[in-house]
């Protein structure tokens, strides 16, 4: 008989909000790497070392390629004793955009339980505001392979999804102000999350509001400004503002990134492999902010990392970036 590991887990609180009978943890550790699928290999021992060190909270995606290494690392995390049940776990998962018609949602999901081995996730997102031609897991994608989009509908597949229990919850991703009042038009089931970009230099205060509103909870995804992806920049690790404001609070300008985020009551997806980094994303708890500091922060420069250009074709749905984001950048 298998031993099972010997672990003293961390007395680790992390902030969780409530979503119906189910918490979410405030802090996510997030699996997209780019090129997708690059990372795998270290993916699965990573997520390991993220429960280890108290992360409950994993964010996935059809299109990432990690849905298949998390699962064996749920599994794994089981094995060793490192939790006691799958349900001490958070996971989400998010339907791709070839799949986003309104036969193939149901479909789509199922496929991603089988990859991670599961038999439900907990939170199921629509990826994009966007159909693409039905079989193609690709980024970036062919404009020929663009399709009208019918938020409505699909909106109806993932009410499926949650009705036959193979989610708990379902929200949106990268979706405007307009185009969630689009789907809250006719929702039997509001979305109960949108995950956006937002960081210090893109705040989406707007959009915030419209979602706080509404219920609706935000998760921030490129928190430090998306460094390291195919888009992003160091201009947010980079800003004068954010590191003298880490130097007075001896934290990192990441952790104050984090912190800031953590403070406007969103959830944030942060996403490091190297362990180091994993424990100082979790370090953002015990401290505060000072008013000037937020102050600060509110005034600096705005521009979103990712306007969304792969998604635009002279054929619709989306013909400019303004047309994307329904003037909303």
């Amino acid at each position: 008989m298998e031993s099972k590991e010997k672990e003293t887990r961390p007395e680790l609180s992390i902030p969780s909000f409530p979503l119906g009978s189910k918490r979410i943890p405030l802090i996510g550790f997030g699996t997209a790497e780019f090129p997708f699928g690059a990372s795998n290999d270290t993916l699965k021992h990573a997520i390991i070392d993220a429960i280890r060190l108290g992360y409950r909270h994993f964010d996935t995606a059809a299109l990432y390629q990690t849905e298949q290494p998390l699962g064996e690392a749920v599994a794994d995390a089981l094995r060793l004793g490192l939790i006691e049940s799958r349900d001490e776990l958070f996971i989400t998962s998010k339907l791709w955009c070839s799949d986003a018609h309104r036969d193939r949602v149901v479909p789509g999901l199922q496929k991603t339980l089988e990859n991670l081995k599961l038999e439900y996730i907990d939170l199921f997102l629509f990826h994009w505001p966007l159909s693409l031609k039905p079989g193609t897991y690709e980024f970036p994608f062919k404009e020929e392979d663009i399709f009208p989009t019918d938020l409505n509908s699909v909106w109806e597949g993932m009410e499926e999804c949650q009705t036959l229990g193979l989610t708990k919850f379902i929200g949106v991703s990268n979706l405007s102000c307009k185009k969630l009042q689009t789907i809250l038009s006719t929702a039997k089931t509001p979305p109960a999350v949108n995950q956006v970009e937002m960081n210090p230099m893109w705040q989406q205060k707007k959009l915030r509001d419209f979602c706080k509103d509404k219920g609706i909870l935000v998760q921030a995804y490129s928190p430090l400004g998306g460094r390291g992806t195919a888009w992003g920049s160091d201009r947010v690790m980079d800003s004068d503002v954010l590191k003298e404001i880490a130097q007075a609070k001896g934290k990192s300008p990441a952790q104050v990134c984090l912190r800031w985020i953590h403070e406007q009551g969103v959830c944030v997806i942060v996403k490091s492999f190297n362990k180091e980094r994993m424990k100082q994303n979790l370090d953002i708890f015990d401290w505060e902010l000072s008013d000037d500091d937020l102050h600060k922060i509110s005034q600096l420069p705005q521009s979103k990392g990712y306007a969304a250009q792969h998604f635009l074709s002279e054929n619709g749905p989306y013909r400019s970036v303004q047309e994307f984001w329904d003037g909303e950048i």
